[in-house]
């Protein structure tokens, strides 16, 4: 706004107020037009007004706020804006929206509380797509183009390990509660995750096949950095165990019908079959033709082949399936209050873990916020990532390494129910305890 006031006290004498938002300039002083000699002289009732408007103008130069104050006003003010790097199309797709979707709740929660030190957070969210070239696009946009220093994703080891190097080198937060490949570990000091490596999940995974029995094992792999993590990590702890890897088949992504690979796996007769899927539509119908190709043998798997939409797709042909993965906690009262009201916000729930990771990473993310009072502080935050002690939807009292794994969380295993027996509140399995340690 720009403000013009003038008082004229007759046409040679004007007092000038010009303002223009707060910044303000006074001209404050006898114009003079005319005159004999270049001289006039100023009446004493002329002088008595100029130097009372003079006397007015000075409380109204100290009140306004300089420069420097708006500007620290106005950044008090605004919200925090916080990027997100999710797979909303692709295969990670059912899982990169439950990702947003819950990241999103979670802000709602905070702004709806007052917010962070009383400013609100803004999420600005862009599509991985579940692929390293996707990642590195998305990130390149939310870094130069919105200005953001802390990320919320990916959803998926691929995109994590494109988008990985650029955040290291450029300084900016990549915290994720998703990716697993074992190689995020070394992915740099500004690289985080709530999620657990697959050298976990291996280790595990291979004690599970061991423990039950299972000496020659069959693996079909999506030809993904994430499925791969999974097969090798996993063949890897159970050839340690004295088991032999009998077969093996990787499909591209796009594949819809398996059941060339399933046959050339099933006619080496292995003890078991081990399914590493990127998405919940690959792993649900890898299962579902193995058994239309009539294998009666064990299958494996992890948290993909378990989801919603893969124990849809499979139907009755996924009873009995074992996976290992993280799942929350049915005595933990927040991670199930979360579920709860996911539910009645998107009226749906799958994937739990990632659902709830997601969740935690917000309010993880608010209480380093908390502590900078700035999104552009990408080292402050780093600092509260690594000195924190987390309680959440996901576990108690967890924490971060030197190389930003998350510690103090575990993986359970889980054996699918009838298709007759899954009901939302078990999410379709059981849980039938910790992976064995030996």
């Amino acid at each position: 706004m720009r403000v013009h006031v003038h008082m004229r006290v007759n046409a040679r004498f004007t007092y000038q107020l010009i303002s223009h938002s707060c910044e303000t300039q006074y001209v404050i002083g006898p114009t003079i037009e005319g005159g004999q000699g270049g001289v006039m002289r100023v009446s004493w009732w002329k002088r008595a007004v100029f130097f009372g408007l003079a006397a007015l103008l000075v409380p109204l130069a100290a009140a306004c706020p300089s420069d420097e104050e708006e500007a620290t006003d106005d950044a008090a003010e605004a919200p925090f804006r916080i990027g997100v790097m999710e797979s909303a199309t692709g295969p990670g797709e059912t899982y990169g929206r439950v990702a947003i979707q819950a990241k999103q709740m979670a802000v709602d929660e905070i702004n709806a509380a007052g917010g962070v030190n009383g400013r609100m957070i803004e999420l600005i969210v862009e599509d991985s797509k579940c692929s390293a070239q996707d990642a590195i696009t998305a990130y390149n946009k939310l870094t130069d183009v919105d200005g953001v220093k802390i990320i919320l994703g990916t959803s998926c080891s691929g995109a994590m390990l494109g988008a990985a190097p650029l955040a290291e080198a450029d300084g900016v937060i990549l915290f994720s509660g998703l990716a697993t490949n074992p190689d995020i570990a070394d992915a740099g000091d500004y690289i985080f995750r709530t999620s657990l490596s697959d050298a976990q999940l291996g280790i595990d995974t291979g004690n599970v096949l061991w423990a039950d029995g299972v000496r020659t094992l069959a693996t079909i792999t999506e030809a993904t950095d994430y499925a791969e993590g999974v097969r090798r990590t996993s063949v890897a702890q159970f050839e340690a165990r004295g088991g032999e890897l009998v077969g093996e088949e990787r499909y591209p992504s796009d594949t819809t019908d398996f059941r060339t690979q399933l046959t050339k796996l099933f006619d080496v007769n292995p003890d078991a079959l081990h399914v590493a899927a990127q998405s919940e539509f690959a792993g649900g119908t890898i299962v579902k033709q193995a058994r239309e190709l009539g294998y009666e043998g064990p299958i494996y798997g992890e948290i993909v082949v378990v989801g919603t939409t893969a124990l849809e797709i499979a139907g009755d042909a996924a009873t009995g399936v074992k996976a290992i993965i993280t799942d929350l906690d049915p005595a933990n009262e927040l991670g199930q209050n979360v579920l709860t009201r996911f539910r009645e916000n998107y009226g749906y729930v799958t994937l739990p873990w990632y659902l709830g990771s997601a969740y935690d990473d917000v309010y993880i993310t608010a209480e380093c916020l908390k502590q900078t009072n700035d999104d552009q502080d990408a080292d402050g935050f780093r600092d509260c990532l690594y000195d924190i002690t987390w309680s959440g939807a996901i576990g108690d009292n967890y924490t971060f390494d030197e190389n930003g794994e998350v510690v103090g969380l575990a993986n359970v295993v889980i054996e699918v129910l009838s298709a007759g027996e899954r009901t939302e509140a078990n999410n379709g399995y059981r849980v039938l305890g910790a992976a064995p340690t030996e």
